[in-house]
């Protein structure tokens, strides 16, 4: 089932201002890929194919060369960290000290599936994306059972994300979805293009084009241009009003306050 919302995002925004923000903090790093923070300031990121997490107590790392490359790693939950080593069809569960908690080759599962996509959900679930379907389901990881809840899923996702009890993804065609637990679709709305995009709890959307970093409020017909970070970074990332920009070896952090 899929709902229709009006909102639409990419063009239709009456109003662009500049939004001027101000370094708080700044920290040397030694990585590859900025990944983010959990909710107790905890870093966490790449480097050399290792995943690390460094917190005041220490540092901690995981690595597994045995299944390739760390393409997607998801850090809602520190007690329960998943990286999804997509050319090998896996996930493996990490806890707050990156020991291993689990690890699930699904091209072992009973039903037949390839998890291009994958988050964390709710209940001791994953959300996954089967590409050989195009359908969208859950994984329960304690059961290793398997349940697809969409109908087929048409073109491909540019972005996806979650927050637990919905799947959010970006089609190429910039359209902007949710899914819930029971299946059902809603649209968002539509997006402006993006090299990279972040989406909040609050949908507040944070996006980056052509060397500008944009945020849209949700349901508010403006968007601001953000002033005052570095012209070209490898990554940022948006939490608890907090903007993170990680450059060549350096994470600086902005305090941002929409008007």
């Amino acid at each position: 089932m899929l709902l229709l919302f009006t909102l639409q995002f990419a063009t239709a925004l009456s109003q662009e201002q500049g939004l001027k923000v101000m370094p708080i903090s700044s920290q040397k790093i030694d990585a590859d890929t900025f990944i983010g923070y959990d909710g107790l300031g905890n870093l966490y990121y790449l480097k050399n194919n290792v995943f690390f997490k460094e917190q005041k107590e220490g540092l901690w790392q995981y690595k597994n060369i045995s299944l390739g490359k760390i393409t997607h790693v998801d850090i809602q939950n520190p007690l329960k960290i998943m990286l999804l080593y997509g050319n090998f069809n896996t996930a493996v569960l990490l806890d707050n000290q990156l020991n291993e908690i689990q690890k699930i080759n699904f091209s072992e599962n009973k039903v037949p599936i390839l998890a291009t996509a994958m988050e964390m959900s709710s209940q001791n679930r994953l959300w996954i994306y089967n590409s050989l379907t195009q359908e969208i389901g859950l994984f329960d990881y304690l059961k290793n059972t398997y349940q697809s809840i969409t109908p087929t899923i048409q073109g491909n996702m540019k972005w996806h994300e979650s927050n637990f009890n919905a799947f959010q993804w970006v089609d190429d065609d910039l359209n902007w979805y949710s899914c819930d637990p029971f299946g059902k679709i809603t649209s968002i709305g539509k997006l402006p293009d993006f090299e990279q995009i972040q989406i909040t709890k609050n949908k507040e959307v944070l996006y980056l084009k052509d060397k500008k970093l944009h945020l849209i409020p949700f349901q508010k017909d403006i968007r601001y241009t953000i002033e005052g970070v570095e012209k070209s970074f490898k990554k940022f990332y948006y939490k608890d009003q907090i903007l993170s920009i990680f450059t060549d070896q350096e994470i600086t952090n902005y305090k941002i306050t929409i008007p």
